[in-house]
């Protein structure tokens, strides 16, 4: 039934490969997403640590006595004079 000798032409068998590896490759895309995204919202995963300002590092210099009160002011008082770096990590104002 329905065999009437008409095979499938050149461009029927290049379509149906196309369209195969198409389907698997949709299919391997959309595990990788699928994987992707439940990694990222898992729950109890460490953020990465802030990075710490200029100020922030001076002031714990300060509080564990590698440089002195005069120092500290120097060093504060030259960073608000200068400002922070724009485009650098970490340059925000706090």
């Amino acid at each position: 039934m329905f065999w009437y000798d008409h095979g499938m032409g050149g461009w029927g068998w290049v379509a149906m490969s196309f369209s195969m590896v198409l389907v698997v490759a949709l299919a391997v895309a959309g595990v990788v997403v699928l994987l992707r995204s439940v990694d990222r919202n898992a729950p109890g995963q460490a953020q990465p640590p802030a990075v710490p300002s200029a100020k922030q590092v001076l002031a714990e210099r300060f509080a564990r006595g590698e440089i002195d009160e005069e120092e500290y002011e120097q060093r504060l008082t030259a960073l608000r004079a200068h400002g922070p770096a724009p485009g650098r990590p970490g340059s925000r104002e706090t």
